[in-house]
């Protein structure tokens, strides 16, 4: 009795000592699948320390696949036009992304709703010219951003930067910018260095709720304040925009009083009447020359 008790034992024990060989070799190629697939590095990258590096390949679009725990990836000086929708879905570790020097001229709309840790961003040297409301919709934790050298960029969403209470440097330096709405800044709780030299400013009125804003609230923005420069009007032209005071946009302010609305009504009502007075010689004369050339041809 024992004997078969022994026996039955011992079949189960290699019964199951045989399904845990033949699954042994399954779960190894498994494992090595997963690792080869976390692991792998783009053709034309380097990879090592959760880097990428696939900067100065001439590539023209991004590399399809990245190890998953990506965390700095450099696609810098490329050719890259455009970037396919829902591409960092899956590198939920990605902190940098470097973009810079490439033709990308704008970027999908939800491309960082996964990368929650993006912290620095760089977009510089590229063909951008705008800043879309959703450009960086969901990436709560970008700490700087860099959009300096977009010669095309000339307008700025006022709800481009929302939602971004951490970040910290913002370079705008460089491109085409004319103006820049208070309402893009008012949301940036954190920031403490803004580039903007190096635009084509214009200085009229609607700048001066910008300048006292930066005046107020940044703690450090002359870095680059003898870049910062007046394009226009022409009285200020090349006049460094930090160099406005309240003085300047005086004008602004001027508010008319009831004699000056008498005055210009006066001057209106003169300048009609001149007007109509002006007409009714114009059509006298007329009409005298008409009758004089009339009887001339009736004597001849």
């Amino acid at each position: 009795m024992s004997t078969g008790c022994t026996w039955l034992w011992g079949e189960g024990h290699v019964s199951r000592h045989s399904s845990a060989m033949l699954l042994t070799p399954f779960l190894i190629a498994m494992a090595m699948a997963v690792s080869e697939v976390s692991t792998s590095c783009p053709v034309l990258c380097t990879c090592r320390s959760h880097i990428v590096d696939c900067s100065g390949q001439r590539l023209f679009s991004v590399p399809p696949d990245l190890p998953l725990d990506t965390r700095n990836l450099s696609l810098a000086h490329n050719r890259i036009t455009t970037i396919p929708p829902g591409y960092l879905t899956c590198y939920g570790e990605l902190r940098v992304l470097d973009l810079r020097n490439n033709s990308l001229a704008e970027l999908p709309a939800g491309l960082f709703l996964t990368a929650k840790r993006l912290a620095h961003l760089d977009l510089s040297y590229n063909n951008f010219s705008h800043v879309a409301a959703n450009m960086f919709q969901e990436a709560n934790s970008l700490v700087r951003i860099d959009l300096s050298h977009n010669p095309c960029l000339r307008k700025v969403h006022p709800q481009a930067f929302r939602g971004l209470a951490q970040l910290r440097d913002l370079d705008l330096s460089h491109g085409g910018l004319s103006f820049l709405s208070l309402e893009a800044l008012e949301g940036l709780p954190g920031l403490v260095t803004l580039q903007i030299g190096g635009n084509p400013w214009v200085c009229g009125c609607t700048m001066e709720p910008l300048l006292k804003w930066l005046r107020n609230r940044i703690q450090r923005c002359t870095s680059d304040s003898q870049l910062a420069e007046c394009r226009a009007p022409p009285e200020v032209e090349g006049a460094p925009l930090f160099s406005l005071t309240e003085e300047s946009f005086k004008a602004c302010h001027l508010t008319l009083t009831l004699d000056d609305y008498l005055f210009i009504a006066f001057v209106g009502f003169v300048v009609s009447i001149a007007s109509v007075a002006t007409n009714f010689l114009l059509g006298i004369t007329a009409n005298c020359c008409h009758r004089w050339s009339k009887a001339s041809e009736d004597e001849e």
